[in-house]
């Protein structure tokens, strides 16, 4: 990946509707040179697919990250239970203190807290920490 790649990437990331062509202007080269680093990139999965990012007005009011604690060899029988939870947007294993962190969203505070307590009861959860999503100051994508 060189940085005519990243150049790409990062101008889909900001608007994945930009066409080939108004790309290639932005970027300074033939349409053709961008058309085929796209296709490349889709080929050897870099670029996975395209999605729907929705904005700040559309997301659910509330948000929180939750830092769960399990018990040696729980991990799977955690996740799975997570997993049926429709308001677990993201689950990602950590290093360090905490085992998981997982980000929650829901219409209602009193929705947050319900989740809380199905999680703290999920048996193999030792111990959780939430926290609260206040405002976004940075949000980039990745």
């Amino acid at each position: 990946m060189d940085t005519l790649d990243r150049d790409i990437l990062r101008a889909l990331s900001d608007d994945a509707r930009l066409s080939v062509a108004v790309l290639a202007r932005r970027l300074g080269v033939a349409r053709s040179t961008v058309q085929a680093r796209i296709e490349r990139l889709e080929r050897d999965g870099t670029i996975a697919g395209y999605a729907l990012r929705l904005g700040h007005a559309a997301e659910p009011l509330i948000r929180a990250t939750v830092l769960l604690t399990i018990e040696p060899r729980a991990q799977g029988a955690v996740l799975s239970r997570i997993r049926a939870m429709p308001e677990v947007a993201k689950a990602v294993t950590t290093s360090g203190r905490v085992d998981l962190m997982i980000e929650l969203a829901a219409d209602s505070t009193a929705r947050i807290d319900a989740v809380l307590d199905d999680l703290g009861a999920i048996p193999g959860v030792k111990a959780s920490e939430s926290l609260i999503h206040l405002s976004r100051k940075i949000d980039r994508p990745i």
